[in-house]
């Protein structure tokens, strides 16, 4: 004990010694200025290990006199460019009230709006799910039932008890839809109706993490996505502060599980799995997903914003539909768009949890304000009761044997679609279509210049990249012209094939170098100056 003792005497002596010869200032300011360094390199290193190098380096090059300047006239050229000549109808819309109210004189000026609509009848990718026109059959069914609630708002429970009960509705029938009534669900499904798929994702992203961070503490919330999920996660992190760990696909294009699994740490909050996912109409292993989230306990949002009014009937009608719903241990939440093949009106859609534990996280309650005590369950505190009775009406007039027929309609024109592509040489389809979706591309021709061709024809299908691809979603418009689909996409090809290079005021030159163009920030500030001049 001793010689340690004097051991350390000799070592304090040595140090003292040695660090007398410098300036006391200099010895507080080195360990401040190593740690600032340490810092800088970690933040460094974490910017690289999140954007990349590429991205970080392009940046760089935009500081040098005279790049910003020119990007920025580029930049002008091709927001102009994608406008594609709605500057003029911007030029014309009105700023002022008229000075004399039109009275029913409106009607006739929303008529003369409405003709420089496009023909949308059967001709555009999803958009409209109900077959017919908007003057009859279903379409005049829902907009009637909608007009009979349109005063009504679900805020003032005491005074609209009806459209109470038409959400309460709503909301459990579709429950039931998707593994309520199994016993593995746990007997709690619970949810709310909302604007549509974008805001049952964002609050099912919110609701996860004010959960996790209920349950576990976590501060600096990630979440786990695959680069086919919906734009509306990246927006979710944006709006939320969440930080998205996106995993590339597999090579079947469906949400990779060990690549879930490699992201996971102490500060995931959730991951999500789409059922099936926009692009490529493909259904993500739920299962496997499901497994990892119970294992580490963090939760699963499972997009069912296109398939939670199709596969359900799909699977009754014998189709092979892998499980995707609440009966799948480990989902913890789901959102279902009833306005697409739920066929109710525009604006509605439905968010569900396995338990009221996780939905309470959903809501806003303020104890304060001098207006009283105040509670909401969605982002909108007043929120239109038309739109939930046409909700209602919609699925309380097509019944289970509705929706049976409707689904078989669209699931056998959508494998006709699929087998018509497939027998088009230059073409091929992307992975193996679920449902309603079939996404389509080519290594022989320009599929962006297919496209431009197809809308001269009338067509609006969507583009898509990586890999540069189109898609129909298929609604019971198409059901009746599905045939003259294939017959100008072969002739679209034919088209190309035998002139290739973009068509006036096609937009092919355009979405081809955004795919390629590594500047991914060049690309988003693209987006945003043609949105800002666009609205």
């Amino acid at each position: 004990m001793e010689a340690a003792a004097e051991l350390a005497l000799s070592l304090r002596a040595a140090a003292n010694d040695r660090l007398a010869r410098y300036e006391p200032l200099v010895l507080v300011a080195a360990p401040l200025l190593a740690l600032l360094v340490a810092r800088v390199v970690h933040a460094a290193a974490t910017a690289v290990a999140d954007r990349g190098i590429v991205p970080i380096a392009i940046d760089t090059v935009k500081l040098l006199p005279g790049v910003s300047s020119y990007i920025a006239a580029e930049k002008k050229k091709v927001v102009e460019k994608m406008q594609s000549g709605g500057n003029s109808t911007k030029n014309n819309r009105r700023a002022e009230l008229p000075t004399i109210g039109l009275a029913e004189q409106v009607i006739k000026d929303l008529e003369t709006l409405k003709a420089n609509d496009v023909e949308w009848q059967g001709k555009c990718s999803g958009t409209v799910y109900i077959a017919g026109s908007e003057s009859e059959g279903h379409f005049e069914l829902i907009n009637k039932a909608y007009s009979m609630f349109s005063h009504t708002n679900p805020l003032h429970q005491d005074v609209f008890k009806s459209v109470a009960q038409m959400e309460a509705e709503v909301v459990a029938m579709t429950a039931a839809l998707l593994g309520s009534k199994e016993k593995s669900s746990g007997g709690q499904i619970c949810g709310n109706m909302t604007s549509g798929g974008t805001e049952s994702i964002l609050l099912a992203v919110k609701t996860s993490r004010d959960y996790m961070q209920s349950k576990k503490g976590i501060t600096k919330p990630e979440m786990i996505i695959a680069e086919s999920a919906h734009s509306a996660y990246d927006k979710a992190a944006q709006y939320f502060n969440i930080k998205v760990r996106r995993v590339p696909v597999n090579k079947e294009f469906l949400a990779d599980v060990k690549g879930f699994k490699r992201c996971i740490n102490g500060n995931t909050i959730m991951m999500v799995g789409s059922a099936p996912g926009f692009p490529h109409g493909l259904i993500d292993p739920i299962e496997e997903l499901g497994e990892l989230a119970s294992r580490y306990d963090i939760c699963l949002h499972v997009d069912l914003c296109l398939g939670g009014f199709v596969l359900p009937f799909a699977r009754k009608l014998g189709y092979p539909i892998r499980p995707f719903d609440f009966s799948v241990k480990g989902v913890t939440s789901i959102s279902s768009d009833v306005h697409k093949y739920g066929l109710a009106p525009k604006g509605t859609s439905i968010v569900l949890y396995r338990n009221h534990e996780i939905r309470k996280h959903q809501f806003v309650a303020v104890t304060e304000w001098t207006g009283g005590l105040y509670v909401s369950p969605t982002m909108a505190g007043s929120r239109p009761g038309g739109l939930i009775a046409g909700a209602w009406a919609a699925m309380m007039s097509l019944g289970l044997n509705g929706y049976l027929d409707n689904t078989s309609r669209i699931m056998d024109v959508s494998k006709k679609i699929q087998r018509g592509i497939e027998e088009i040489p230059e073409l091929f389809v992307i992975g193996k279509p679920d449902m309603t979706v079939v996404a389509f591309g080519s290594d022989v021709v320009d599929i962006f210049e297919v496209n431009d061709i197809m809308s001269s024809k009338g067509w609006h299908l969507n583009a898509l990249q990586r890999p540069n691809s189109l898609h129909i979603c298929v609604t019971l418009q198409h059901t009746a012209i599905y045939g003259e689909f294939l017959k100008d996409l072969q002739d679209s090809v034919n088209t190309v094939k035998a002139n290739p290079g973009p068509i006036s005021g096609g937009m092919a030159p355009i979405y081809g170098a955004a795919g390629k163009m590594p500047d991914r920030g060049t690309v988003r500030e693209l987006l945003v100056e043609f949105m800002d001049s666009s609205c």
